[in-house]
């Protein structure tokens, strides 16, 4: 009976759908070549020579194996200064911006908040019209956190697309926990922390990763606002490495490489790629959730 019942429960594939299905596969292994083959290239042009990088437009093995770009950048204290200073901003910044944008997702995300559709209409215009560069950097100056790296958390402490995906995540927790949960003498903020962050622990690693990658490839504001090299995050290192590379007018001791550098160049590329890379595997479990159920709900 089992036997017969799985042969009845098992359905033909036609042909076309087979075809369908290796078009797919196929369309999917060329995107993931396409996406994976460039960063092999930056691999594997990091642990080859100067002269076979200038020989040879792609790399993936090189034919001579070596070390001397790593060892040159590990070698001087700037590296290691630029990815402390990148890690304090990506971590501090995480924090500051997770605990804002939950506090706000929750408030907005309550049907009884009194002017709740005129913030989020508030929210959603800062999406569409912002102040622009030189209203931010007079701002900035005005607050005192020209060359601080709060210069490089503040500004951007709330961002309205996480948020409204939080707060969407939020709306979708049904308000009978909240009720009971208040019932039993919760406070709003006890349902805030023993209720709703519990429930939320997709979304929360979901925009927690948004935010991490956001402050941790933004090298704009320390442009604007950083004045010291030693406050220098490691994404604006490797812009000055980059620039000093191409020959072009640059602080070359501000970033200690002397051109030409490209398998430098490539190196550094890797070092400020490697911790999204170590980080992502840890919350890849909550990211599609996280970012699918709070972009549909609501």
């Amino acid at each position: 009976m089992e036997a017969t019942a799985k042969i009845k429960t098992k359905k033909k594939v036609s042909k076309s759908e087979q075809i369908l299905q290796v078009i797919i596969v196929l369309f999917l292994l060329t995107f993931s070549a396409m996406c994976l083959l460039p960063f092999l290239n930056i691999l594997g042009s990091s642990f080859a020579t100067s002269a076979e990088i200038s020989t040879r437009p792609f790399i993936l093995i090189p034919k001579t194996f070596t070390l001397d770009a790593y060892r040159y950048i590990l070698s001087t204290p700037t590296i290691f200064r630029s990815v402390g200073v990148s890690i304090v901003i990506t971590v501090l910044g995480t924090f500051v911006s997770m605990t804002v944008t939950s506090f706000m997702a929750y408030a907005l995300s309550r049907k009884y908040l009194h002017g709740r559709r005129f913030f989020n209409f508030l929210v959603v215009f800062t999406m569409l019209f912002s102040g622009g560069m030189i209203p931010g950097f007079l701002l900035v100056k005005q607050l005192g956190l020209i060359d601080s790296i709060w210069s490089l958390i503040l500004p951007g402490t709330v961002s309205a697309y996480n948020m409204i995906i939080m707060r969407n995540f939020f709306q979708g927790i049904p308000d009978s926990l909240e009720e009971s949960a208040k019932m039993d003498g919760c406070s709003n903020l006890g349902v805030f922390f023993r209720i709703i962050l519990p429930l939320s622990l997709p979304s929360i690693a979901t925009i927690s990763l948004f935010y991490a990658v956001a402050y941790w490839n933004s090298y704009s504001g320390a442009i604007l606002y950083i004045n010291t090299p030693d406050k220098w995050p490691i994404q604006l290192l490797l812009r000055q490495i980059v620039i000093v590379s191409s020959g072009m007018n640059a602080d070359a001791s501000a970033v200690d490489v002397v051109p030409p550098a490209q398998s430098i160049k490539m190196a550094v590329i890797m070092i400020s790629t490697l911790p999204m890379l170590i980080v992502y595997p840890f919350v890849q479990k909550y990211f599609v959730k996280g970012a699918m159920v709070g972009s549909v709900k609501g």
